[in-house]
């Protein structure tokens, strides 16, 4: 795992991690896909496959307090994903939520996708009501409105 220094403003208690999923600690894994499928499928009422074979290819931004997985996003790598690097399961715990963390948290996805992969284009499914927040962050719309498991998706991209 590599430790990010990040801090969000107020917040110096917050760990940031890029990981892969085989570098983590079992209760640190544990932690993210309960927090994952807390939003995703409980919070959401959408009974889905949340655990979706792609988490294996996936690198994982992670922040932590106290040891506890308080929000987390994936960045699947251009070859997982027709040339294009893809965000995804971007979550924040209730708690954790209207602090500033998710745009954060896609801010620094962002970042290292544009170091890492320069000539790539970046994309994500969003969920239509946060489709400002998106646009918000530098992405356009790419593609009509779509329903996943029941709740609108709008494609984007940068």
């Amino acid at each position: 795992m590599k430790y990010v220094k990040q801090e969000l403003k107020g917040n110096p208690d917050l760990r940031w991690f890029w990981c892969r999923l085989e570098e983590m600690e079992p209760l640190l894994l544990y932690d993210l896909l309960a927090l994952r499928e807390a939003i995703f499928v409980v919070e959401q009422t959408c009974a889905y496959q949340e655990l979706d074979g792609l988490d294996n290819a996936a690198e994982h931004l992670l922040v932590t307090r106290g040891g506890s997985v308080v929000s987390c996003l994936r960045v699947l790598p251009p070859a997982e994903n027709a040339g294009q690097v893809r965000v995804g399961r971007v979550a924040v715990s209730s708690d954790w939520r209207k602090r500033g963390l998710a745009r954060f948290m896609v801010r620094s996805a962002i970042d290292k996708i544009r170091l890492e992969n320069p000539s790539s284009d970046i994309c994500l499914d969003a969920q239509t009501y946060l489709q400002g927040f998106y646009l918000s962050l530098g992405f356009e719309v790419c593609g009509d409105e779509f329903l996943e498991d029941g709740i609108p998706h709008i494609p984007m991209q940068m």
